[in-house]
């Protein structure tokens, strides 16, 4: 069943319902006017349709490989790399001077979102790469941004991120990679990392990996690790390429889905790196790039939910099996069925909007240097992760499910989509890290930012009375609501807040959510059912997740392991 670039609703997002325009009039974004945003959506579209959907079962059957220490990629993948490099997409968003288009981190995540949609195991590729250019345009030496950043942009070169280590998850700071100065300003970095994505590949010319290590005089934790730039051969000072540094793939990981993408296990033996940013200030570097993916993974999330949704509908579309209320029709007459799709569509709706809307607040803060606009995305990050991709487990899910016993064959391709998505929920910092980052961190401010973000919901619903009385009281209702359990958790002890993180993190997206999709029925009537089916069926969820927010910590810990054993 063929993929096909949602474009309408993202016209109808950037023009309607996210704000974009607000961009468009900022000085540094004047050329991301309506015409560039068409051109851009319309043949990136054609490139996820036509070039990376067909690549997307191939992957799966014929993963990658190691071979005798060299990655060989699955079937049409470098033809696929080769296909988006060409266009310029990896440099969509980063600076011209560097041979970017410099346009919108919004446009970029649009761009994303339909690759990741098509082909999510080769779309990590530029993922990384594009986080590896904003860590070096803010933190790199401009000596490191002249060789590296113009390949990277290219595409000539490709851009990984090694942070975990076997007994260091999480948990960055307890890192035993090691780095050592040579003396003449390079270092020497010793230690072995895991689930590096796309950590080596057959069809570019670098790999250049971001890799965080301790030096002797590093503090413990993660005050003192640094970040240094390890690439694969060793660049002449004009691009050209030296011989081969002291790093290998030691094997690929056997994972459950993402079959496309190698994931390597990397080892260092003493390979030279070059400082990215301050001795010791590695992490500040570090979240830089992670920042990044974290709304890029959340997109990850929400692009497998629409390729999901897509195949499902389809397929509910098709099928006949039995009677329905209405008829002889297919299976998507039944209501449990259209049920079923009526969530996964109003779910990416939600989760792409949330994630669009935190790409907006980004541009706007980079745009203006407006603090409230850096809070704003701030604050959205997190959810944005969190909820886009358990919407794009939620939906991949309820994608079988719809295809009933079929989704259970692969040869269906609906289960696929429930392998691949898994790992968003986990990797750039698993889903209840992003929650407890949400609670912790970004309430920091005494919730000033969150505030501010319900105040324009409560009166967007208020202004919305005229029109939607019924909608528009049940969205200001839960926006007090959650202004009230945010009070509430701004009073509790910080473990108490993190035993209710995630159906808080939850609430404000089921919030967020009904926000824009009343936002949506307002500009546009056709909208309307699915507005009501999220505000009705779906937003009454937040009140049970805030009072689960309130219960705080005590009664999870009751749960002791005998009891847990029973």
């Amino acid at each position: 069943m063929p993929y096909r670039a949602p474009l309408s609703d993202f016209r109808f997002l950037l023009g309607r319902v996210v704000g974009f325009g607000q961009v468009a009039a900022t000085d540094l974004f004047a050329e991301a006017q309506p015409e560039t945003v068409e051109a851009i959506l319309s043949e990136a579209g054609r490139l996820c349709e036509n070039t990376l959907a067909p690549l997307n079962r191939a992957g799966d059957k014929e993963p990658a490989r190691l071979e005798n220490g060299v990655v060989r990629t699955s079937p049409g993948y470098a033809d696929g790399y080769r296909a988006i490099t060409a266009g310029g997409w990896v440099g969509i968003a980063a600076a011209p001077e560097n041979g970017g288009m410099g346009l919108p981190l919004t446009l970029a995540t649009c761009v994303n979102d339909m690759m990741g949609s098509a082909c999510l195991a080769l779309q990590l590729n530029p993922l990384m790469t594009q986080g590896q250019i904003e860590a070096l345009e803010h933190h790199a030496s401009d000596a490191i941004k002249a060789l590296y950043i113009p390949k990277l942009i290219s595409g000539e070169w490709c851009g990984t991120m090694n942070l975990t280590e076997g007994g260091a998850g999480s948990d960055v700071g307890a890192l035993r990679t090691k780095a050592e100065r040579n003396g003449d300003g390079t270092y020497a970095v010793t230690g072995q990392k895991i689930f590096i994505t796309w950590g080596d590949n057959d069809f570019s010319g670098n790999v250049c990996h971001l890799v965080l290590a301790r030096l002797p005089d590093g503090a413990p934790g993660t005050r003192g690790i640094s970040l240094f730039m390890v690439p694969k051969f060793l660049p002449n000072d004009d691009g050209s390429l030296g011989p081969r540094n002291s790093l290998k793939v030691v094997s690929l990981e056997h994972k459950l889905g993402l079959h496309g993408s190698p994931t390597a296990v990397m080892s260092y033996e003493g390979a030279t790196g070059w400082l990215i940013g301050k001795e010791h200030g590695g992490m500040a570097a570090m979240f830089t790039m992670m920042n990044n993916a974290r709304l890029g993974v959340g997109m990850q999330g929400v692009a497998v939910a629409e390729a999901a949704f897509q195949q499902a509908l389809t397929y509910a579309s098709e099928r006949k099996q039995g009677k329905t209320p209405l008829g002889d029709g297919a299976i998507i007459d039944h209501a449990d069925v259209r049920r079923m799709l009526g969530q996964m569509k109003a779910e990416v709706f939600s989760a792409r909007a949330i994630g669009l809307a935190c790409a907006v607040a980004l541009d706007m803060a980079r745009a203006t240097g407006d603090a409230a606009w850096a809070a704003r995305a701030a604050l959205l990050t997190p959810i944005a992760k969190a909820y886009g991709t358990d919407v794009g487990n939620e939906v991949a899910y309820m994608g079988v499910q719809v295809h009933g016993g079929m989704g259970f064959i692969e040869e269906t391709g609906a289960a696929q989509f429930g392998r691949d998505v898994r790992v968003t929920a986990i990797y750039e910092g698993t889903n209840g890290i992003q929650a407890m980052d949400l609670v912790g961190r970004k309430m920091m401010d005494g919730g000033e930012a969150a505030f501010r973000l319900l105040g324009e919901i409560e009166a967007a619903a208020r202004a919305a009375r005229a029109h939607l009385p019924d909608l528009s009281t049940d969205v200001w209702n839960a926006a007090e609501g959650l202004r009230e359990g945010t009070e509430a958790l701004l009073t509790m002890a910080p473990n108490d807040r993190n035993a209710g993180a995630v159906p808080y993190l939850r609430a404000f997206a089921r919030v967020l959510g009904a926000h824009y999709h009343l936002t949506a029925a307002l500009a546009d009537p056709s909208r309307l059912p699915l507005a009501r089916f999220m505000i009705r069926r779906l937003l009454p969820e937040h009140t049970a997740m805030l009072a689960q927010m309130r219960e705080g910590a005590e009664g999870i810990y009751a749960l002791t392991p005998e009891a847990l054993v029973g």
